[in-house]
């Protein structure tokens, strides 16, 4: 099934201890306000990330619908999923950027990942989970999950928080609490919550407190500003085309963001166990055509200047709380999508997020990105007594988040997310090769390289699912997390 879908019972909301399957769906009006609520749920995430990439938030959201729809028809409605900006590409986009890239190098080396992507998904379809597990078990997948999310404290410390530290403080504290303290929906919106409580406390303090004197993101002197300069949002339009770039190929640039492939088939992988495990359904062998789709997708949305795209955890939380799959909904999220990216105006708004604002949301964001990695580890109970897993592991993480460099000539180095994980997986492969029996032998008791179809990229941390019916706001505090 790809389109058309059976009409549930009469159309309204399933009773407790029922749900709506994917190939199933509410009344058209009913559907279209689950749509809705996938669009804000991955609202937040997908537009903040672009923004620090340095790409347009516009044409991001309008090519996360297309995305969505490609995927979608590609696993043949089968996983329902929403493909929002993926967070795993940003360290090694700045590292472009510092290397003198610009957004054509950007989205050319990320339109490679994808393409990486789409043949590993490939692979795994024809091999079968299992063959990706022997090649990045959770150790080793855990490892480059938390060094894409740390390599990225210093981008925090020292472009967005200095901008406005107060404001960026407030927001931090704000998301925190909302994250804890509301229930359902409006947990699972948290970030996009600290957007707004940020944006309007910037307003309220330039009214109140006057401008303020700081260096803004991009620049090497403080001057003094407002912090919320909506000058932009009144020249724009109303309709018009998104900026479209078109990809620039670099070897070198490519191998800064490959890394984050290995994040994306953890995350696709998780999401798939997730769907399976809330839908009671076996989606082992769809999992390749999964990992395809998101590479298809990412490799259609950097073509024109997009961003890369990857499942929603958000979105998951969202089917938790209603208990409706169709993928119906989904299609009339990216339909959204793509009508928002059509509007300028709502892209200046977005541009015009103050830094200090920024800098309270992604000091959370990256933590939890690299939290994912440590959880991958504690879910697969990975033993760190182990020197297999304990001394390249180590020796990844410290290259990684120190951005280390090897500089082989003037011309070419590797360093920091691309170094690291680098070391990360060649690292651990060689130490297992090498290691006394009785070491093996420890290791292959470790329930994520033992066996199974996936404990290594089931286990993602963001899509844990209680497949014995966890109460839903409860799972959404847990799971509504983007990495």
């Amino acid at each position: 099934m790809a389109l058309g879908w059976k009409l549930y019972g009469d159309g309204k909301t399933p009773p407790v201890g029922e749900s709506v399957a994917p190939d199933e769906r509410l009344s058209w009006p009913r559907t279209i306000g689950i749509g809705a609520q996938h669009v804000v749920a991955m609202f937040g995430a997908t537009f903040v990330f672009p923004l620090i990439m340095g790409l347009d938030p516009n044409l991001a959201i309008m090519m996360s619908g297309v995305a969505t729809i490609v995927f979608l028809l590609v696993v043949k409605g089968q996983v329902p999923s929403y493909l929002g900006t993926s967070a795993a590409f940003v360290g090694g986009v700045l590292a472009i950027r510092a290397n003198g890239g610009n957004s054509g190098d950007v989205v050319g080396s990320i339109l490679v990942s994808g393409v990486v992507l789409a043949l590993v998904g490939l692979l795994i379809n024809a091999m079968g989970p299992r063959a990706i597990n022997a090649v990045l078990p959770p150790a080793v997948t855990g490892a480059v999950v938390l060094i894409i999310g740390f390599n990225l404290a210093p981008v925090v410390a020292n472009t967005y928080w200095p901008q406005d530290q107060w404001v960026g403080l407030a927001t931090m504290v704000f998301v925190i609490l909302a994250s804890l303290m509301l229930r359902g929906f409006w947990a699972r919106i948290s970030i996009l919550l600290g957007l707004v409580f940020g944006y309007l406390l910037s307003a309220l303090l330039d009214a109140t407190a006057g401008p303020i004197t700081s260096v803004l993101g991009g620049a090497t002197e403080a001057t003094t500003h407002d912090r919320l300069d909506l000058s932009g949002v009144g020249t724009a339009d109303w309709i018009g085309l998104p900026t479209f770039t078109a990809p620039h190929f670099s070897v070198n640039f490519s191998l800064l963001v490959l890394p984050a492939v290995i994040a994306l088939i953890a995350e696709n992988a998780g999401h798939v166990k997730a769907v399976a495990a809330m839908t009671k359904r076996d989606l082992d062998p769809v999992l390749g055509r999964a990992i395809f789709a998101d590479g298809l997708g990412t490799v259609v949305a950097t073509s024109v200047g997009g961003s890369p795209t990857t499942t929603y955890a958000e979105n998951i939380g969202v089917m938790a709380a209603t208990r409706v799959y169709s993928t119906a909904a989904y299609y009339v999220a990216a339909i959204v999508a793509l009508l928002l990216g059509l509007c300028p105006k709502f892209g200046a708004l977005v541009n015009a997020i103050p830094g200090g604002v920024l800098g309270g949301i992604t000091v959370v964001l990256y933590g939890m990105i690299g939290l994912l990695g440590a959880k991958i580890w504690k879910e697969n109970r990975v033993d760190f007594a182990n020197p297999i897993n304990l001394v390249p592991l180590a020796a990844g993480i410290i290259i990684g988040i120190g951005n280390v460099n090897l500089v082989f000539s003037d011309e070419y180095s590797l360093g920091g997310i691309a170094l690291g994980s680098i070391v990360a997986v060649a690292g651990w492969h060689l130490a297992r090769a090498v290691a006394p029996a009785e070491m093996k032998a420890a290791l292959a008791a470790e329930d994520g390289f033992a066996g199974g179809t996936g404990p290594a990229l089931g286990s993602t941390g963001r899509h844990t699912v209680d497949a014995g019916g966890a109460d839903p706001s409860d799972l959404d505090r847990r799971d509504h997390h983007r990495r």
